[in-house]
C-alpha cells in the first residue's frame, strides 16, 4: 500500500489507476496477485539490505513484516525463526544470508515459493528440508546461503 501511495503522492499514476491496484493489492491472495498490482512501478530501495543480529537471545520475525531484498541474520548464541507465509514479499528473488553460531533456526517460507540453499553451510548438524510434491508456480525463490555452526535450520512450507 505505501509503494502505491508513494507512487500516486510523486505522481506516477492517476487517482483511478491508484484505487484499482489497491483494491487488488488489498484482496490479493497469492503473491503473484500481490506482484501484479504492484507491477509497472518503479522499486522503492533497488538493493534493500536489513541486518538483523543478535549476541544471544531469540530472534523472530513473523505476520505481516515487508521482506527485504537481501536480509542478513547473525546470532551467535539463541534460537531463529522466521516466517515468510504471511510476509510482505515484493521481490522475485530474496537472499537471506545466515551467520549463526550455536542455536538453531527455523524458516517457513511461503506455498509457492522455490528455495535455493546451495550457499549454506552447516556445521554440525543436517539441513532439514522436503521439497514440496506439489509446487505452485510464480511464487517467489528463497535463496539461503551463509553458515550454521551447531544448529540445525528446518524450512519448511506454509500450509496455506
Amino acid at each position: 500500500m505505501r509503494r502505491l501511495q508513494e507512487a500516486y503522492a510523486e505522481g506516477l499514476i492517476a487517482h483511478e489507476v491508484l484505487d484499482e491496484r489497491l483494491h487488488r493489492a488489498l484482496s490479493a491472495l497469492t503473491q503473484s496477485e500481490l506482484a501484479s498490482a504492484l507491477s509497472s512501478l518503479p522499486e522503492g530501495h533497488p538493493d534493500s539490505t536489513a541486518t538483523i543480529a543478535a549476541a544471544g537471545g531469540r530472534i523472530k520475525r513473523r505476520g505481516a513484516w515487508r521482506v527485504p531484498r537481501v536480509l542478513k541474520v547473525g546470532s551467535a548464541y539463541g534460537r531463529v525463526r522466521l516466517d515468510l507465509s504471511r510476509a510482505v514479499i515484493e521481490h522475485p528473488v530474496v537472499d537471506i544470508e545466515l551467520q549463526l553460531g550455536t542455536g538453531g533456526a527455523r524458516i517457513t517460507v511461503p506455498r509457492d515459493a522455490t528455495v535455493d540453499v546451495e550457499g549454506l553451510s552447516t556445521g554440525w548438524k543436517d539441513l532439514r528440508y522436503r521439497v514440496p510434491r506439489r509446487s505452485r508456480p510464480g511464487g517467489p525463490t528463497i535463496r539461503i546461503s551463509g553458515v550454521m555452526g551447531y544448529g540445525r535450520l528446518k524450512i519448511r512450507h506454509s500450509l496455506r
